[in-house]
């Protein structure tokens, strides 16, 4: 039996009831899972998602202060006294510690889809590490790919993401697709040497790009420079990370 592989266009489109048995992947590009590939590929104990702000400051309050970080933004704003949750800033402060991350719509995403046989968070960064280990693990589950969206609205970039994921998971195994996993890898196909010029053509890219970030644009649209794979336990993202790695630039 073929497996299927099927793109879910937004995390609001997410049927919570229909994740038994299927494999889940979140995307988030700019910036959640981008960020939570970052962190573990910098050092991060763990990635612990949360829906908002107050469930960041309780998570934190059983971790000793020096041990855990907290990085959010709700609506494209910083959290008042949490750190930016941009990939490249946050490196240099998670080494060793648990992140505890809030956004508005990947963190949501990667919490409303926890019920899932199994959970990865995915980015342009990781994408073929993360492929190879559901194509290793798992057999005949049904693959779905979540984007995060963008405030209940389509994001391009996440659907550039799942495009991605599409052509690597295809490339190691055979998958029937439904209509809006084809379209995902037709769109990527389209646009697939120009991974930075399409981040900046998106809102928030533009948004990004507006205040001097084009830096974290680029970080970001680096295809699977990291091996490290961010899998989804007891209420935490941890890493599995292969012996050779790319060679980013922070």
């Amino acid at each position: 039996m073929t497996r299927k592989i099927h793109v879910v266009l937004k995390k609001e489109d997410l049927v919570m009831e229909r994740l038994a048995g299927k494999i889940a992947v979140v995307f988030d590009i700019i910036l959640a899972t981008s960020t939570i590939t970052a962190a573990l590929k910098q050092g991060a104990e763990a990635v612990i998602p949360v829906y908002d702000r107050e469930e960041a400051v309780e998570v934190s309050s059983a971790f000793p202060s020096s041990s855990a970080v907290l990085a959010g933004e709700y609506n494209g704003k910083s959290m008042e006294g949490f750190l930016d949750p941009y990939p490249k800033e946050l490196g240099k402060r998670i080494k060793e510690k648990t992140l505890i991350l809030s956004t508005t719509n990947g963190t949501v995403a990667l919490k409303k889809a926890e019920s899932a046989k199994k959970l990865y968070a995915a980015s342009l960064l990781n994408t073929e590490a993360v492929a190879a280990d559901i194509v290793k693990h798992y057999q005949n589950e049904t693959i779905l790919l979540i984007c995060g969206g963008s405030r209940g609205s389509f994001s391009m970039e996440d659907f550039y993401g799942a495009g991605y994921m599409v052509d690597c998971l295809l490339s190691l195994h055979s998958f029937q697709l439904t209509d809006a996993a084809k379209t995902a890898q037709l769109f990527y196909r389209s646009q697939k040497d120009h991974p930075y010029e399409l981040l900046r053509l998106t809102r928030i890219g533009k948004i990004l790009s507006r205040y001097s970030y084009d830096d974290e644009l680029d970080f970001i649209s680096q295809k699977s420079a990291f091996t490290v794979v961010p899998r989804w336990k007891d209420g935490k993202l941890i890493h599995v990370e292969n012996e050779q790695d790319g060679q980013p630039h922070f």
